[in-house]
Formats: structure tokens, sequence, C-alpha cells
């Protein structure tokens, strides 16, 4: 739960999903400008386009990363410079924990295999498209959720739950991520 969730971890996954991207970019930009070429990617996550209940800080962090691409593709608009966004759903990786995988499981969340997500981020970038949101019915919902919050709403209600539990076996910890 965010109320017991320990400071460290809440600007661990500020620091991670937003700072790191955000001074990378700048460090790299000046390049960038002076040849008028580039492109910038920064993974988000659909955590980013729907605030997921006991990922509160993960969640966020990704909105405001998804807000910088946005903010920062139309401040470079009259440059070759491209700016993409690419939001995969759940991935399979170490960086889990077993809570995360037991609440998954529990509330049906759908979860990519690593290559799949390499190779659909890897397409993107090489169509330059500008935003990606992978798999479905995840990116259904997220237009959902822009246009009609409360309908996502009461469609996680059920889900959101489930998802209880698992937050408070983690101890109220970020389940998105294992105790540093």
């Amino acid at each position: 739960m965010y109320a017991e969730q320990d400071d460290a971890l809440i600007q661990k996954a500020v620091e991670i999903n937003l700072l790191a991207p955000m001074l990378l970019t700048r460090a790299v930009l000046p390049t960038m400008l002076a040849q008028n070429s580039g492109q910038i990617v920064n993974i988000g996550s659909t955590f980013g386009s729907i605030g997921f209940a006991w990922f509160a800080a993960y969640s966020a962090s990704k909105f405001a990363l998804r807000g910088f691409s946005q903010a920062l593709r139309r401040e470079l608009m009259e440059t070759d410079i491209e700016v993409t966004y690419i939001a995969p759903r759940a991935v399979r990786t170490a960086i889990n924990s077993q809570a995360v995988y037991d609440m998954a499981r529990a509330v049906k969340m759908n979860m990519d295999e690593p290559d799949a997500v390499a190779q659909q981020t890897i397409t993107t970038i090489r169509k330059r498209d500008k935003e990606r949101y992978l798999g479905f019915p995840e990116s259904l919902f997220i237009r959902i959720n822009a246009t009609f919050p409360g309908i996502v709403d009461r469609a996680t209600r059920k889900q959101n739950r489930k998802a209880r539990k698992y937050a408070e076996q983690a101890g109220g910890i970020n389940l998105r991520h294992q105790q540093p």
C-alpha cells in the first residue's frame, strides 16, 4: 500500500524511471541538435497511462516519463530529432518479485516475454513511431482510460481487490520491484 511504502523506494522509482532518462536525454541532446538528427526512445509502461492500484509510485513515474516524451517531442518539432515513447505491458523479467507473479496470475494480468517486447521495440524504432502501446487489450484500455477513466475504475475494481492481498503480503513494498 502506498501509505506504507518506503520513502527510498518511492525516490528510487522516480530516479530510475524519470530522472535518469531526462538527464541522459539532456546529455546527448546538444550533439543531436548540432547534427539536427537522432531519435530519443523512452521506455514507459502501460501503467504510465493507466494508474494501477498498488503501483502508485511506479505508475506516477511512468506517467511523468510519458509527459516528458510528449513535451520534448513538441519542443523538437522544428528539428529532425524524433522522440518515441514505447509502453509495454507487464514483462517477465528477473526484476519482478514473486509477489508480482503471484498477483499477475490471480488477476489474470497479461505478461510478455522480453524477446517479444524487444522485437516490438525494434520495429517501433525502425518505423520511427511517435508512441506505441504494446499488448491487447491493454492498448485499448489506455484509450478508454484517457476519455472515460470512470469506466476503467469500475472495470478494475474486482481486480484491485484481488491484488490487494498480494500488496499486503508484500508488507506495503512496491510489488513491481524486489527490495534493494
